[in-house]
């Protein structure tokens, strides 16, 4: 499969294509952030664009593939955003920010820490960049097994797998650092 890279032309032929896409995403995203986030919908989507096009070595396989970097670059958006607003709101120290997020079907609702989420997949990034790639595909882009399957270049069971171990890890990740901060303990 050929690997398209950042040509400005092709990028803006694309986003037209996946543009409802990509205000789907971001209103997840958005639904899950806090009622006075300043950030609205529209605006996540234009600002990863502006993020997707301002990266010089910008590549892609294929219209899944594309959705799963947005997701990416609409995770990191809202981090440098929730980073802000912390500072701002509590004279520069990073405090922690809760978001609800819609879990698989057949489980609770939970909150999670943003930032303490960036962290863990950072690290699991490190270990394993493909389960954080699934884990970004999957929980940040909405994808279904399949479409994260075909984005990666990879069978339908990897993405279980991957899917099943990166969010075990991550649980285990965000539950030691909570009880090291003297967070809830579960």
């Amino acid at each position: 499969m050929p690997t398209r890279k950042n040509n400005p032309a092709v990028v803006s032929n694309l986003v037209p294509l996946v543009y409802q896409e990509l205000r789907r995403l971001a209103s997840r995203y958005m639904k899950r952030e806090r009622s006075d986030h300043t950030l609205q919908t529209t605006a996540l989507v234009h600002e990863a664009y502006l993020k997707l096009v301002g990266k010089g070595k910008l590549e892609w396989n294929d219209r899944t593939h594309f959705i799963g970097i947005a997701a990416h670059a609409m995770r990191e958006i809202l981090v440098e955003h929730a980073r802000a607003y912390n500072a701002s709101k509590r004279g520069g120290e990073e405090q922690k920010v809760q978001l609800t997020i819609e879990v698989p079907a057949g489980s609770e609702e939970r909150s999670v820490d943003l930032l303490a989420l960036d962290v863990a997949l950072n690290k699991l990034a490190e270990l394993s960049p493909r389960q954080c790639q699934v884990i970004e595909m999957r929980f940040f882009g909405g994808l279904s097994v399949e479409e994260t399957a075909e984005g990666l270049g990879i069978s339908p069971k990897t993405v279980k797998r991957d899917w099943s171990a990166g969010r075990a890890w991550l649980h285990r990740e965000m539950r030691r650092d909570a009880k090291r901060d003297g967070g809830p303990k579960r």
